[in-house]
């Protein structure tokens, strides 16, 4: 008789041991993940910046030149080396700025047509599809635009057909399924009464999609809109392949121009590691990621709007 409580707080007192065990382990197992992900973050950082700002602190470049000057000669083909990266910063931001603009109403109008309009075999239809489009890997893009896309251009419109008209509409291709995620995702999430109420006032679908649902919504949408940005601005392969890479700023849609990306990597494998070319490609890619944490800032900023 005197046995059996002396054993069920054993039991129990073993079984407290045994939780407080798994959460001590489970908590340090989160810090140890959580830790090694901000090493490899401040790691990656680190190592960029310092490459990145040796053009300016051991070449001597000036920032502003290298900036906002329009010449690209790292070889010093006419006189001395000259590493102005403003063509590609142009081309970065035009392809990506052109193909969220082309992306975004196409975008918006699937996820309304699947959320709002017929949302049974409207979503079946759709989803899979864009499912399909972000799997696809960026070289059958870039594939795909250089044998289809670029020789209707060149039929179609004045030049080569390649140029930034040729690079934002694969990208535009591209982004896609990024805009649509967010903005079906946000358009799931609306409470069921803000639509009842205003059909019960009297209002009709497309007034209550119009002036209740993508005003409410905007947030959201400009947050997936950002995020295909920072996917478009970072795309190298697919771009690479129907922009003509030319180091100029183009005069039209159709001439050739370049991103940052793409001379990267077109550049990176022939260079020596230490040289100012070298360093000029780094500096670049410090760019990029500084264009990152922009786009990173804007989204949260985003968020936070649409929380308030």
């Amino acid at each position: 008789m005197d046995e059996r409580p002396v054993q069920v707080g054993s039991a129990r007192s073993g079984r407290f041991k045994k939780h407080h065990a798994e959460d001590l382990a489970g908590r340090s197992y989160t810090f140890i993940c959580v830790a090694l992900l901000i090493v490899i973050i401040i790691s990656i950082v680190f190592f960029v910046a310092s490459k990145g700002l040796s053009t300016f602190f051991r070449d001597g470049v000036s920032v502003s030149d290298f900036l906002f000057g329009s010449t690209w000669d790292p070889e010093g083909n006419q006189g001395d080396p000259v590493y102005g990266v403003l063509p590609f910063i142009f081309g970065s931001f035009a392809t990506s700025l052109l193909a969220a603009l082309i992306a975004s109403p196409l975008s918006i109008c699937a996820s309304l047509f699947m959320t709002e309009i017929v949302p049974g075999w409207g979503k079946k239809l759709l989803q899979p599809v864009i499912e399909l489009l972000a799997g696809i890997p960026s070289v059958v893009y870039g594939f795909v635009g250089l044998t289809v896309l670029v020789p209707f251009l060149r039929n179609v419109f004045p030049g080569q057909g390649i140029g930034i008209a040729a690079g934002s509409l694969v990208l535009s291709v591209m982004i896609l399924p990024t805009i649509t995620s967010v903005a079906t995702d946000a358009l799931s999430s609306l409470p069921r009464g803000l639509k009842e109420s205003s059909f019960a006032l009297g209002a009709t679908r497309w007034q209550t999609i119009s002036r209740v649902i993508l005003p409410t919504v905007l947030p959201s949408i400009l947050t997936g809109i950002v995020l295909g940005m920072a996917r478009a601005f970072g795309e190298a392969l697919a771009v690479q392949m129907v922009i003509g890479n030319a180091p100029h700023i183009p005069r039209s849609l159709f001439e050739s121009a370049s991103t940052l990306t793409s001379v990267i990597t077109l550049d990176m494998g022939n260079t020596v590691m230490g040289s100012a070319h070298n360093d000029a490609l780094w500096s670049m890619a410090l760019a990029l990621m500084f264009m990152t944490f922009i786009f990173v800032l804007l989204v949260r900023l985003l968020e936070r709007r649409n929380r308030i």
